[in-house]
């Protein structure tokens, strides 16, 4: 497995996916204590998909996020280049799509906005990857991402960065299919940049109007942006 700091090989990363596929879902709800499904409502409340719009749901794994995005009446399709994650959701009810997130299979101007739910950090190059998003949504379309970030609180960013993801692995053993994956996640948490470098990301890659909204105590932050009409 590449290390997280570095260049990151997607086969390798599709694979380590694959591994953890089977139990994911369970697994993200007792290392959070349950937080996930908090943060996946508030991607939804910032979306804000509304009946006849299409969204894409990238890195959607099991599509646990896209079913609620399709909740709103919006057409949503799950993209993720895991076959093992799309097939571990094979019983969720919305399109599936196994896709590069850096060449994606749609057509300019496709979207009326794109999501993406903790899979960012894990993409090769998560700049050209934003512009590669931006082609396929509408002029004035939106980006969502949410994604671990940086906690504002000193004394619990120390904790965090010192002790919390370096124990992360350990846990893992008890609730994962595959808990040597959960070493490189835990280094790809370490190495993420901050809520404003990636709002920088952001930018740089085309998007306008960025803002982001710390969740848990910037534990996690949504990222929100539009495409310039």
């Amino acid at each position: 497995m590449s290390r997280a700091g570095l260049d990151k090989n997607p086969r390798e990363v599709a694979e380590m996916f694959d591994g953890v596929a089977k139990g994911y879902d369970r697994t993200n709800s007792v290392m959070t204590l349950g937080f996930d499904r908090r943060w996946r409502e508030w991607s939804r409340r910032v979306l804000d998909a509304r009946p006849g719009e299409k969204v894409l749901d990238l890195a959607a794994g099991t599509a646990v996020s896209t079913v609620e995005y399709a909740a709103t009446g919006a057409w949503c399709v799950a993209a993720d280049f895991s076959l093992g994650m799309l097939q571990t959701g094979a019983h969720r009810q919305v399109p599936k799509v196994a896709a590069d997130a850096m060449r994606l299979p749609f057509a300019d101007d496709s979207f009326d906005a794109v999501t993406v739910s903790f899979g960012i950090r894990n993409f090769n190059e998560p700049e050209a990857a934003l512009r590669e998003m931006a082609r396929v949504v509408r002029p004035g379309g939106r980006l969502v991402v949410c994604e671990v970030s940086t906690p504002t609180f000193r004394p619990f960013r120390f904790v965090y960065k010192r002790y919390l993801l370096w124990i992360l692995p350990f846990v893992s053993r008890f609730v994962s299919s595959n808990p040597e994956a959960y070493k490189y996640l835990a280094e790809s948490m370490r190495t993420w940049p901050d809520q404003r470098e990636f709002g920088e990301i952001v930018a740089r890659a085309g998007w306008e109007d960025v803002a982001w909204m710390n969740l848990t105590g910037g534990l996690v932050a949504l990222h929100r942006a539009t495409k310039p009409a």
